[in-house]
């Protein structure tokens, strides 16, 4: 039984508590002379998860999922987010007078678009600008600029309304080995010089967290199931400087900074030093990933020196992307314990539903223990989605300790989850059968299970983007009449975010998006989905490696080698949907699943159980 009514008077409290805030927050502005103030989820390096300090979005709505902005005036409110959280924001802010904008719905404004047609002629929009992107900086300038509407983005106003504000992250950083990296931070310091040559650059200013981990093969932990700290880096062709919080500084990072010739700077220096720097040339940057109150600093310094700045993708984002040989070597022995851990876990879900008290989060809870206990464990690579029933249409939902479903011998139990290893990231969703499904269930679950094993054995050319097989994944529920509202597939970071770019799988191309030609050496995911508010959602996510095949006089020809090796539930698949090779296709599948996860499971009736599992139909 869902406990959301047993939450109904915790939430109607809550839902005061956030008019009371938002009244607060309007008379800020009206003391500054603030029409309209926009929050962002993001912190000021626009990282996916954000920490306590920075959920200033969350404190003043009650929506907790990981994407949406807060836009209020003197007399109204607006949330903007997207398809995977409509069903969770319309529960977390009702009753507390903030309106959802559901993005990419037909005749939805963006909040560009809103802003245009309700602020007046001279009006002023606030907000911090180290929370918003210089990209989106830039384009409320453009867009609001014929009804000079003025900025006011030097004051945080949530630091004069939230009291209790939880302190800003800091952790000790920790370095990693070259053998562990396969490449050293002065070999990808030369590289990424050489494209600051290529780009005619003299400076470069990296504000993206795990491009400057990875850069620096250094590791923190500021943000929440991405190991990172909170840092940025200025490059010259003769210097490097990191800017980090003093405190996370050990005498180890300190000793390999001065090895490495790394200039350690207070983290609340970037922006003094930026004002205060000589400038002999153009500094490089990206629009996308640099702040707005940063982009400032350094773009009237620059050109009040008399020089230029160059807006351009980060050249460290496609050397990220491109995992080297021991990366790779490292990858594929941690997804194999990985996906023996999983397959433990799907084990005693099957053994134990309906037998023992169990709720989505005791399932969570199950899973993330036998993780802990893998080699090099380091952390979740992201919070362990378990969704029950009708929780698994929400496609970021995840059950607490206080508010969950109950999991009985019935229906399904969606799992989405990961770790973070001394080696590699993980990421892995398998959609779990516990009794009874409806034959409709059944249709869903062999479509997602078939789209997901035809991209994952697809032949294709070198210059192929995401976007050219997105289609063989999402044909087979496009078939059926039916959508995902994301993205078919993401990259995947090494000791770093289970979400990087640039590559990507989707077949909607909009205007920021990152994309980038699949190249050998890339990981990305594979997961179509079907969700269906009310009743079922489905999805099944392998990981994938883009590897090279033949070559001839048509070219060099890709495919994906498998990261992921856990079994699909035979218990959904109706073969009267399935074309023979599909068929094919997931026998193959499950033979590979058998011999490769069978000689990491000691326990023979776990192993009996496997092989039962991954049986030829």
């Amino acid at each position: 039984m869902y406990r959301w009514m047993k939450e109904s008077e915790k939430s109607k409290m809550e839902n005061r508590k956030i008019q009371e805030r938002l009244a607060a927050l309007r008379s800020k502005m009206n003391d500054y002379g603030i029409d309209y103030y926009m929050m962002p989820t993001s912190d000021f390096h626009n990282s996916e998860y954000a920490a306590d300090f920075f959920k200033v979005r969350e404190y003043f709505s009650n929506f907790t999922g990981s994407n949406g902005t807060l836009v209020v005036s003197r007399d109204w409110a607006g949330m903007w987010t997207d398809g995977r959280y409509f069903i969770q924001a319309e529960r977390e802010m009702e009753g507390t007078g903030v309106t959802l904008y559901r993005m990419m719905d037909e005749g939805v404004p963006t909040i560009n678009e809103y802003l245009q047609q309700n602020m007046q002629d001279g009006q002023c929009l606030g907000f911090d600008g180290r929370v918003i992107s210089a990209e989106i900086g830039e384009e409320l300038e453009d867009d609001l600029a014929d009804k000079k509407i003025t900025f006011r983005f030097d004051r945080d106003l949530a630091q004069e309304v939230w009291t209790d504000r939880p302190a800003l992250p800091c952790h000790e950083i920790y370095v990693l080995t070259d053998e562990l990296c396969g490449k050293s931070f002065a070999q990808k310091l030369s590289d990424v010089r050489v494209r600051m040559k290529e780009y005619r650059t003299k400076a470069y200013l990296l504000c993206k967290l795990d491009d400057i981990m990875w850069l620096t093969n250094l590791r923190g932990n500021d943000v929440e199931c991405n190991p990172v700290a909170l840092c940025y880096a200025f490059i010259t062709m003769d210097a490097f400087y990191l800017f980090v919080q003093q405190a996370e500084v050990t005498e180890a990072v300190r000793s390999y900074c001065e090895k490495s010739g790394i200039v350690l700077k207070n983290y609340e220096e970037i922006i003094p030093f930026l004002q205060n720097h000589k400038y002999d040339g153009k500094t490089l940057y990206d629009v996308r990933n640099v702040n707005y109150t940063t982009y400032r600093a350094l773009k009237d310094t620059a050109e009040g020196q008399g020089t230029t700045i160059r807006n351009e993708k980060d050249p460290t984002a496609m050397m990220k992307a491109v995992k080297n040989e021991t990366e790779l070597k490292n990858i594929h022995e941690v997804y194999l314990r990985d996906s023996a851990a999983l397959c433990r876990f799907i084990y005693w879900l099957k053994t134990n539903a309906g037998k023992i008290p169990m709720t989505e989060y005791s399932a969570a809870m199950y899973l993330d223990e036998l993780r802990s206990k893998l080699p090099g464990y380091i952390e979740l690579s992201f919070p362990t989605i378990s969704a029950y029933g009708a929780n698994a249409a929400m496609m970021h939902y995840e059950a607490t300790k206080d508010v969950y479903s109950e999991v009985k011998p019935e229906g399904m139990l969606l799992v989405d989850s990961g770790g973070t290893y001394m080696g590699g990231t993980t990421d892995v969703t398998r959609t779990i059968v516990l009794g009874r499904i409806s034959d409709d269930i059944r249709r869903h679950f062999t479509a997602v299970a078939v789209g997901m094993l035809r991209l994952a054995g697809c032949n294709f050319l070198y210059g192929c983007y995401g976007r050219n097989l997105d289609i063989m994944a999402r044909g087979p529920v496009w078939e059926m009449n039916m959508d995902y509202k994301c993205g078919t597939g993401h990259g995947i970071g090494y000791m770093l975010n289970v979400h990087e770019g640039p590559q990507n799988i989707r077949w909607a191309m909009r205007p920021g998006l990152e994309d980038a030609v699949l190249t050998p050496g890339m990981i990305v995911s594979d997961e179509p989905g079907v969700y269906v508010e009310g009743s079922h959602g489905i999805r099944t996510e392998n990981i994938l490696e883009v590897a090279a095949g033949e070559k001839n006089g048509d070219g060099q020809f890709l495919h994906f080698n498998q990261l992921t090796y856990a079994p699909i539930d035979l218990e959904a698949i109706d073969k009267k949907y399935m074309q023979p090779g599909d068929v094919e296709a997931l026998n193959a599948y499950h033979e590979q699943v058998y011999q490769k996860v069978a000689p990491l499971i000691e326990e023979q009736e776990i192993r009996a159980w496997l092989r039962e599992q991954t049986r030829a139909i």
